[in-house]
């Protein structure tokens, strides 16, 4: 459903996994504004690891600017500048692609808008139902975030979430070029990819839980390369867990971490047969380009709201009596959620995958 407007701001803030989760929502978006300028207002990165949205979405076509300010802040003279920059724009339409963080919240950021002279508001989540991912009936799991961002937009049509050309980076060919330029030590042989880095300590497995299943699968599938993604300074932790794998075959590593934008990085995981990881931007990115993924996930968030989106993934995941914490660093309950989550169960779910 096509719409008429010149102008259209898109709200969605976070980093890489929270943009590429959204992805559905954008590609919707753009078929029901296909003529209108689209710009994004977002956040500037809130952590060294933490790419902006724009790293993702260049050259896909779904966004054609942005705007930015710091999360949280409450100075006036910000606030009154980014208010200035929307006025002056002057968009007809917002999308709200937000997290559900209270309705108080959510009708402050409409009356936000508003006050910049937006006349339609569209997936501002007004009601609890919008705020909520919902807990489908005969269901153990919440619906995944992008399901609830494509819900909150059905005014606009259907996002078609299970259509892989709805998770399209629109990969350029000097993306994709440069990916297997990168990959040129690994030519002749099937490639797993592997990001043993996290932003937050409540999600980190181990190194040494790495070191051990790398080892493993190295044994299992030793005509395989291993490809090592993330940003620079999880460069070297990403060797330490490799050691396992050189000790067990004579396969290729290749190190990219820090070499590739996000959006390379994307394109060396099309060459992947699997993808194994933590609950991570990598994780999202290679669940976007259909990649198989086996990924080890904390229970600081609720179960399925932010797993890999499809079928094909092998999510591990262990309820316990504190799930749903949220806390970026566990220290009393040790992180229990996931330090009881074995490497022998691990490496199932790789044979699982792989065969």
């Amino acid at each position: 459903m096509a719409i008429s407007a010149k102008r259209v701001l898109i709200y969605r803030l976070g980093s890489l996994g929270d943009t590429v989760v959204a992805l559905p929502a954008l590609h919707l978006v753009a078929r029901a504004f296909p003529d209108a300028e689209r710009r994004m207002l977002t956040n500037f990165p809130v952590n060294v690891k933490a790419p902006p949205a724009a790293a993702i979405l260049e050259n896909a076509g779904l966004v054609h600017g942005y705007f930015r300010y710091a999360v949280g802040t409450r100075k006036p003279l910000e606030l009154l500048s980014l208010w200035w920059q929307i006025v002056r724009w002057r968009p007809q339409v917002l999308v709200y692609l937000g997290a559900g963080r209270g309705m108080e919240s959510a009708r402050r950021d409409a009356a936000f808008f508003r006050m910049c002279g937006v006349g339609r508001l569209i997936g501002v989540p007004l009601s609890d139902d919008m705020q909520q991912n919902r807990w489908p009936e005969g269901e153990q799991c919440l619906e995944p975030e992008a399901a609830r961002l494509a819900r909150n937009l059905a005014e606009l049509g259907d996002a078609r979430l299970d259509d892989p050309a709805n998770w399209d980076l629109r990969l350029t060919v000097e993306e994709r070029a440069r990916a297997e330029d990168a990959l040129g030590p690994a030519a002749g042989h099937p490639i797993l990819a592997v990001s043993v880095g996290t932003k937050r300590q409540s999600k980190d497995w181990g190194l040494e839980n790495w070191r051990a299943l790398l080892s493993a699968v190295a044994r299992s599938y030793p005509r395989y390369a291993l490809v090592l993604l993330g940003s620079p300074e999880e460069s070297e932790a990403s060797e330490f867990a490799a050691v396992g794998w050189r000790a067990a075959t004579a396969g290729s590593v290749v190190n990219l971490c820090g070499r590739l934008t996000p959006r390379e990085s994307a394109a060396v995981l099309t060459h992947a047969r699997a993808f194994f990881g933590h609950d991570s931007g990598p994780m999202h990115l290679a669940a976007a380009v259909q990649t198989p993924c086996v990924a080890i996930f904390s229970a600081r968030n609720k179960p399925r709201v932010w797993f890999p989106y499809g079928s094909q993934h092998r999510v591990l995941y262990h309820p316990v009596d504190c799930w749903g914490c949220n806390l970026e660093t566990c220290i009393v309950e040790q992180k229990k959620c996931l330090t009881s989550i074995t490497v022998d169960e691990v490496l199932a779910q790789v044979h699982a995958l792989l065969g």
